[in-house]
C-alpha cells in the first residue's frame, strides 16, 4: 500500500504568500500526520514563468494547439527555451526552500520513503500555482515513485455503483486533425489489451452527446485541435473543420457518463488545463492533460508510452510518471517535453488500475490461460531471485544471530528422553561443601577434601563401576598416602585437564599428577559467540606449550571405558573421523546448518541434548557416604563425580536450556550429556544431530519460496492473505521441529525468510495485475 500525500494552498498570492498545509497518510486512509507552514511572497514567479511560456510557444513544433500553419523552428529558439527554463527551475526551488516552508518539507522527509509508491495531490484555486512545474521540485524528485496530481479544493464522490465491462470501454473522439497525425493515436488504442475502443472520427456535436449518454465508458479519449482561454478557467476542443465545444457546452451529456462510471478523460491535445479545470467541476475521478501546446510526436509517444505502462499492470500515476520521463529523449528536438503531462485528480476518488477498469467473461478464457502462464514464470523467476538472495545474506553469517536462538527455543521444546541407565552422578552442592569444613576437612585447592575423595573412591570400587570420572580439577601433588595410592591404582579413573589456548589467552590447568596420563581427559568445552555450549569436542592437538597432555576429551575417555569389554575401541577413518564400532563421528564442517564460518578445528559434534532436566540418576556426596548402597546403582556403570554447588566458584553453563546464571547447567551435567551422546549413538543406534548438504537446504529455501509465491498470486485480501502466511509459517515451524525431534537440523529462519519476501514482493506486483469480479472477489 502505498502513501497519499496532500498539499492545501489556502488563500493567498504571490505578492503576499500563501499558507500550506501537508498531509500525509496512507492509501485509502484518513491521514495521520498534518503540520502547516507557509510559501513567502514571490511576485516574480508567474513572470519567470510567463518568460518561458513564451519562449516554449515561439518554437511552434507542429503543435496540436489549432489548425494554422506552424512556424519553423531554429536552434536559437531551442536555445532560448532551454535557457529560460533553467532558470525558472532554480527559482521555483529556491522558492520552495525557503526557512517558513521547511517544517513542511522536513516532515515529508521524516514520514516518507523513497522506495514507496507516493500519490501526492496540490488543492490550490489559484491557476498561476498550478502552471507552475512542481515535477521540478527537488524533493519531490528524490522519490522515485512519487506523482503529483493537480486539484481543486472543492470536490464531491460520485456514489452510484459502478457497473464493470467486460473489457475497458474507451470513447476515442478524434477531432480537427488538420496538420497533425491522429492516425497513431487510433493505431495505439486499438492495440490496448483487454480493451474496447470505439472511435468518433471528427463528429457531430449531437453524435457525440448521444454517444455519451448512451453507454458506460471508462475512459473518454480525445486527439486533436484544442486550447485553454487567456485566464486557464475554461478550454475548447474542435471536434471538426467547423465546430469547437467548450466542457460546458457538453456538460449534461459528461456528467450522465461520469455517473455511469467515467472514471478517466485523457486529452492528448495542446493546453489542456482550461478543459481540466471545467471537467473536475462534474467530479470526473481522473484526467491527464497538457500543461501546454503539445508537439504532436511528443503527444504521440506520451500516449504510446502511457497505455503501454497502464494497460501493462502499472497504476496510474506510475504510468504517468514513467510515460512523460521517457519523454526526455525527445528533448533535443522538443524541448521541455517532460513538463507537459500533467495528472488532474478528484481527491475523494481511488484511480482505478486497468484490469479494476473491467470484470472477467469467459471470453477472458484464453488472457487467463496466458496470465498463469506467466504467472508462473513470475514466481518461478522471483522465488529463484530471493532464495539466491536470502542463501548469500546466510553465507555471510547475517542470519546466525537468529537461526541458533531459533534453533534452541526448540530444542527446548523437544519432549526428554528419560535418564540414561549407564549413568550415575555425585553431585557436590553447597551443603556438602558446609558439612566438609564442619567436619574440619581441608577444601584448599579442591571442592572435596582428601578424606572425603579417598572414602567415596574406596566405596566406589567396592561395587564395581565400569569407570569413574573425575571431574574436579586436582593440579597439585595430594598428601595423603592412602589418597595417593588409590588415585594411582584405580585403573577405571579418569581424571581431567585443560588445555591452553594462546588465541585467548588461556593457560590450560594441569592434570592430577597421580593419574596416570592414559586415563586423563580434557575438560575443554567449545561455546559459540554468545557462550551458550551447543558442540561436543572429542579430540583435539594439544598445543605444544599446553599444561594438559591429553587428546582426547573427558566423555570420550569414560565412554571408551565402558565400551571396552564389548571389545569396542576408538580408531579413526580416512577422512579423520573417529570411529567407535560401527558408529562414525563425521566432524563438524566450518559451515554447519545455522552456523556459518566457525572454528571447526578437532573433532566437534553438534551436543544433541538428552533432556531438560535431569540426564542421569543423581546422589549428593553426603548422602552417598552416609548411606547404604544398592549394588545394582553402581556396578558396570559411569559414575560421573562434579561440583553442582552455586557458592564457591560455580561451574555452571549456558546451554540452549537457560543462558542466565540460575538457569545453567552444571559441568558435570553437562559431561554426563556428552558421554551420554556417544554411548546411545554407538549402542542404542540413537542418531547424532545432523544437517543436510548445502544444496539440499538450498532447494528446502527455495521451495518455500515457491509456497510464498503460489499464496501471493491467490490474490486473497490482506486479512486472508496475512491468515494464510501465518498458517503457512506455522507449517513451517512444526516441520522443522518435527525434524529436529528427529535430530535433523534444517534451515527454519531462512525458509521463512524466503516465504514473507516472496509474498511480499508478489503481493507489491499483484494489485497490478489483480482482477476483479463484477460481483466481488
Amino acid at each position: 500500500m502505498g502513501k497519499l500525500v496532500v498539499l492545501k494552498f489556502g488563500e493567498g498570492s504571490f505578492e503576499q504568500g500563501f499558507a500550506v498545509t501537508l498531509q500525509i497518510g496512507e492509501e485509502h486512509e484518513r491521514a495521520t500526520t498534518e503540520v502547516t507552514g507557509k510559501l513567502p511572497s514571490f511576485p516574480e514567479m508567474p513572470l519567470y514563468y510567463s518568460h518561458w511560456q513564451s519562449s516554449y510557444r515561439q518554437i511552434g513544433n507542429r503543435y496540436r494547439l489549432h489548425a494554422d500553419k506552424m512556424q519553423v523552428t531554429n536552434v536559437s529558439m531551442i536555445q532560448d527555451c532551454e535557457n529560460t527554463s533553467h532558470i525558472l527551475r532554480a527559482r521555483f526551488n529556491t522558492w520552495l526552500r525557503a526557512e517558513e516552508f521547511r517544517p513542511l518539507r522536513e516532515k515529508w522527509l521524516e514520514r516518507l520513503s523513497s522506495t514507496e509508491e507516493v500519490r501526492v495531490i496540490l488543492q490550490t484555486e489559484n491557476s498561476q500555482l498550478q502552471l507552475l512545474p512542481w515535477h521540478l521540485w527537488d524533493l519531490l524528485e528524490r522519490y522515485p515513485k512519487a506523482e503529483i496530481a493537480l486539484s481543486s479544493p472543492s470536490y464531491d464522490r460520485i456514489h452510484k455503483p459502478r457497473i464493470l465491462n467486460p473489457l475497458v470501454k474507451i470513447l476515442a473522439i478524434v477531432g480537427n486533425s488538420q496538420g497533425i497525425d491522429t492516425q497513431a493515436d487510433q493505431a495505439l488504442l486499438q492495440q490496448c489489451s483487454n480493451a474496447e475502443v470505439s472511435f468518433l472520427v471528427e463528429p457531430q456535436r449531437k453524435e457525440l452527446t448521444e454517444h455519451l449518454w448512451g453507454q458506460n465508458w471508462d475512459i473518454l479519449f480525445f486527439a486533436g485541435h484544442s486550447s485553454s482561454n487567456g485566464n486557464g478557467e475554461s478550454g475548447r476542443m474542435y471536434l471538426n473543420k467547423t465546430d469547437s465545444l467548450t466542457i460546458g457546452e457538453l456538460k449534461y451529456a459528461l456528467k450522465k457518463a461520469i455517473e455511469n462510471g467515467l472514471q478517466l478523460a485523457i486529452f492528448n491535445s495542446c493546453d489542456g488545463l482550461g478543459l481540466a479545470r471545467e471537467l473536475a467541476d462534474l467530479q470526473i475521478p481522473q484526467i491527464i492533460v497538457m500543461r501546454e501546446p503539445v508537439p504532436d510526436q511528443v503527444a504521440k509517444e506520451f500516449l504510446k508510452y502511457f497505455l503501454e505502462g497502464f494497460a501493462g499492470g502499472e497504476s496510474l500515476y506510475q504510468a504517468v510518471r514513467q510515460a512523460r520521463e521517457r519523454l526526455q529523449g525527445l528533448e533535443d528536438r522538443f524541448p521541455c517535453a517532460t513538463w507537459l503531462p500533467v495528472i488532474c485528480q478528484n481527491p475523494a476518488q481511488i484511480p482505478p488500475t486497468w484490469d479494476e477498469l473491467r470484470s472477467i467473461t469467459t471470453e477472458d478464457i484464453p488472457n487467463l490461460a496466458l496470465s498463469t502462464k506467466r504467472r508462473f514464470t513470475i514466481t518461478l523467476l522471483s522465488s529463484l531471485a530471493i532464495t539466491a538472495f536470502v542463501c548469500g545474506v546466510r553465507l555471510l553469517g547475517l542470519l546466525e544471530s537468529t537461526e541458533i536462538p531459533a534453533y534452541d527455543q526448540m530444542m527446548r521444546s523437544r519432549p526428554g528422553e528419560g535418564l540414561d541407565p549407564r549413568l550415575l552422578v555425585i553431585t557436590i552442592d553447597d551443603e556438602d561443601l558446609a558439612i566438609q569444613r564442619e567436619n574440619n576437612e581441608s577444601l584448599i585447592g579442591a571442592s572435596i577434601s582428601e578424606k572425603s575423595l579417598n572414602k567415596l573412591l574406596a566405596k566406589l570400587n567396592q561395587y564395581q563401576p565400569r569407570a569413574i570420572g573425575l571431574d574436579i580439577y586436582r593440579d597439585f601433588k595430594a598428601k595423603q598416602p592412602d589418597l595417593i595410592t588409590r588415585l594411582q591404582q584405580t585403573q577405571n579413573l579418569v581424571g581431567i585437564c585443560k588445555g591452553s589456548d594462546r588465541t585467548a589467552n588461556i593457560k590450560g590447568i594441569k592434570p592430577p599428577p597421580e593419574i596416570p596420563p592414559i586415563n586423563l581427559g580434557f575438560s575443554d568445552f567449545i561455546h559459540d559467540r554468545d557462550g551458550v555450549i551447543r558442540r561436543h569436542l572429542l579430540f583435539m592437538n594439544q598445543e605444544a606449550t599446553s599444561l594438559c597432555p591429553a587428546p582426547f576429551a573427558f566423555s570420550l575417555q569414560l565412554a571408551s571405558l565402558y565400551l571396552r569389554p564389548s571389545g569396542i575401541q576408538p580408531k579413526f577413518t580416512s577422512e579423520g573421523n573417529l570411529q567407535l564400532g560401527k558408529t562414525i563421528f563425521p566432524n563438524l564442517k566450518s559451515r554447519t546448518g545455522g552456523y556459518q564460518n566457525i572454528d571447526a578445528n578437532g573433532g566437534q559434534l553438534l551436543l544433541n541434548y538428552r533432556s531438560p532436566k535431569q540426564i542421569a540418576e543423581q546422589v549428593k556426596l553426603t548422602q552417598f557416604l552416609s548411606s547404604p548402597i544398592n549394588p545394582s546403582a553402581i556396578k558396570d556403570k559411569i559414575v560421573l563425580i562434579g561440583v553442582v554447588a552455586k557458592g564457591d566458584s560455580p561451574d555452571t553453563w549456558p546451554t540452549p536450556y537457560g543462558i542466565p546464571l540460575d538457569d545453567q547447567m552444571p559441568g558435570v551435567l553437562l559431561q554426563a550429556h556428552m558421554v551420554s551422546q556417544i554411548l546411545s549413538a554407538v549402542q542404542d543406534g540413537r542418531p547424532l544431530m545432523r544437517v543436510w548438504s548445502l544444496w539440499a537446504e538450498v532447494a528446502w529455501i527455495w521451495a518455500w519460496s515457491l509456497v510464498g509465491g503460489v499464496l501471493a498470486w491467490r490474490k486473497l485480501s490482506f486479512p486472508w492473505l496475512a491468515l494464510a502466511v501465518s498458517i503457512t509459517f506455522s507449517v513451517l515451524y512444526l516441520v522443522c521441529f518435527g525434524l529436529l525431534i528427529s535430530d535433523t537440523w534444517v534451515p527454519f529462519v531462512p525458509s521463512a525468510l524466503s516465504l514473507v519476501v516472496t509474498v511480499g514482493l508478489m503481493s507489491i506486483y499483484n494489485p497490478t495485475t489483480k482482477v476483479r469480479v463484477a460481483s466481488g472477489e
